[in-house]
């Protein structure tokens, strides 16, 4: 779809550069489905926390009691992008913006579904995006990225790049026609993309973009190709080179969800725990090892409970309500785990979701054993088994 520029009559109300510090940003990570890696990020499993829509308004109503610095903008960023899940993304915006109209809320993504979903945005109140952009030719990309996942399917990176350059080029357009804020987030590869950040900016600001943030890339562990980071000399080249056409700003949303702990505190509160009414966990499975199944296609449920020491094991097996119940099949699922306070499955509906939530069963999206992601619930249990060692 084609879009004209300043065709949206509805004015954003936030000027830009955005005049937000950092320490006024506050990160919510609902969004768990990952679609793409480069080479030069880690490919160490990584389990990171994320909580429902439901759950990320309890974590900004902590915040918002604290006596710290005022938040002005609510980043959805991670652990996965947004944009993969953009029912929970737009429920989200929605939560916020109706308790908190005054806040803005951007989210960071690689910007695929952003043409898609550019209209749903706007409504649901989005006042910016950051879209990572490292490059706008086939050849840098396919150098870049490991894999891209569009949906359920990781493509060829061939057919990937192809791909990505369209919906990121068609985002952008989409983003700016509802008068959305959208800043170009580029990663600073030397040798593979800092003489090309010029070409990024200009086809950005092209498109209509109203900034680009330039990051550094760092080493991490178990990434599979290593650089030595950029110089100062190669960062001032390419911010040169980037503000001849876009104005260079801070990234406001980039945050490294291994490395960032603000929410700790308050997000560990708030992941359900087990209590005398609620000592289980139930799991969804079809092998008993790993949680793999989608909760639609669950015929039994795995219960998970404390033995004697503290430490969980596998209790009992529930058959599932058979498929077809619509609302109910979920209401009686929900009352046969009453006994649970959290249900942990590859996927589910958001049916399943709001009324799991509203039974105050935490339903939890994973894909990774059993054992590790119920001991994770555990804390006492772990700490027992720690000390038997």
């Amino acid at each position: 779809m084609r879009y004209m520029l300043g065709c949206n009559m509805t004015a954003n109300i936030y000027k830009f550069p955005l005049s937000i510090k950092k320490s006024e940003v506050f990160h919510l990570p609902v969004a768990p489905q990952v679609t793409s890696r480069t080479r030069f990020e880690s490919c160490l499993p990584k389990k990171l926390p994320f909580v429902m829509p439901e759950e990320a308004i309890r974590l900004l109503d902590e915040r918002m009691k604290q006596s710290e610095n005022e938040i002005k903008l609510i980043s959805i960023n991670g652990p996965g992008d947004p944009l993969a899940v953009p029912d929970t993304t737009l429920k989200t915006i929605e939560l916020v913006k109706k308790k908190y109209p005054d806040i803005m809320v951007g989210i960071k993504t690689l910007g695929i579904g952003s043409d898609r979903f550019a209209s749903a945005l706007f409504s649901a109140g989005l006042g910016l995006v950051e879209m990572v952009v490292n490059g706008v030719a086939e050849e840098i990309l396919e150098k870049l990225y490991a894999w891209i996942r569009p949906g359920q399917k990781t493509l060829k990176i061939g057919e990937a790049v192809k791909l990505l350059i369209n919906e990121q080029k068609d985002g952008v357009a989409a983003l700016k026609y509802h008068d959305i804020r959208v800043v170009i987030q580029s990663v600073l590869y030397p040798g593979y993309n800092i003489d090309h950040v010029e070409k990024i900016s200009r086809k950005m600001m092209e498109l209509g973009a109203d900034g680009i943030s330039l990051i550094p890339y760092h080493a991490v562990e178990g990434a599979e190709v290593s650089l030595a980071s950029p110089n100062e000399g190669d960062i001032a080249g390419a911010m040169s080179a980037a503000k001849k056409h876009l104005t260079v700003v801070d990234s406001l949303l980039n945050v490294d969800p291994v490395k960032d702990t603000s929410n700790e505190v308050i997000l560990s509160s708030l992941v359900a725990g087990p209590s005398r009414e609620r000592p289980n966990v139930a799991v969804v499975s079809s092998n008993g090892m790993e949680i793999d199944m989608h909760l639609g296609k669950a015929e039994k449920i795995l219960i998970y409970g404390p033995r004697e020491d503290g430490l969980p094991c596998l209790i009992d097996v529930r058959e599932a309500p058979p498929p077809g119940g619509g609302v109910n099949r979920w209401e009686v699922l929900a009352e046969s785990l009453s006994d649970c306070f959290a249900l942990l499955t590859a996927n589910a509906g958001q049916s399943p979701r709001k009324i799991f939530a509203a039974q105050g069963i935490s339903l939890k999206i994973c894909n990774d054993d059993i054992n590790g992601c119920v001991e994770q619930l555990y804390p006492t249990g772990s700490k027992k088994k720690k000390k038997q060692v």
